[in-house]
């Protein structure tokens, strides 16, 4: 039986699984200009996160993948758009019962701490792993917190998707960098509605 180091255990956490969800869907969702990625650099992306969040190598990825795991992601993009825990919990029954198989254990063959797997199998495809395990991650976060797992950022130039996590006032933007350019917009609007007010009391 494998051993449960503390390694994995961070690394195959529920809050890890999900902040992998919303990485995933990021980089499956489309360029800035609207334009899909090209195929090659779309794999090299996808691959690169799942590295990035512990993925044993080799991580072999086609485009066919990459386009069915962006129909997951879009899928998956509806529960991040919920903004009541209701509309989000609707929204994960829906894909649990049409997108899902029954709850199972696995230890890869003895390759890893057993773990539940919502997927039909250990060797099921990309795309089906990805919405499986991504389902399964949101909905412990949903039950543990009674919130919304994740929301999507409120920046009207991102597309982004955040997951929620802890205590502390409701998240809006997907990072600090889209938080700061919203607050600096903002600043700039509020002045120059300053501005244009007092022209039109000197006038």
């Amino acid at each position: 039986m494998a051993a449960l180091s503390a390694d994995w255990s961070t690394r195959h956490s529920v809050l890890t699984n999900a902040r992998r969800t919303a990485a995933l869907i990021n980089v499956l969702s489309d360029t800035g200009d609207g334009k899909p990625q090209q195929p090659r650099a779309a794999t090299d992306a996808v691959a690169e996160v799942l590295r990035e969040y512990g993925e044993s190598e080799p991580v072999e990825l086609t485009p066919d993948d990459v386009i069915r795991m962006r129909a997951a992601a879009l899928l998956l993009r509806e529960v991040f758009a919920a903004e009541v825990v209701d509309t989000a919990a609707a929204a994960l029954n829906r894909l649990l019962a049409e997108q899902t198989g029954p709850l199972r254990l696995t230890s890869h063959g003895g390759s890893a701490p057993w773990h539940p797997h919502l997927d039909s199998h250990d060797d099921a495809p990309w795309d089906e792993w990805f919405l499986t395990s991504s389902c399964l991650a949101l909905t412990v976060l949903l039950w543990d917190h009674q919130r919304p797992p994740g929301g999507l950022c409120a920046s009207p130039t991102c597309q982004n998707v955040y997951i929620t996590s802890g205590p502390g006032p409701a998240r809006r933007y997907c990072s600090r960098r889209c938080a700061t350019r919203e607050r600096v917009a903002a600043h700039r609007r509020g002045q120059r509605a300053t501005e244009t007010n007092s022209g039109s009391g000197n006038s």
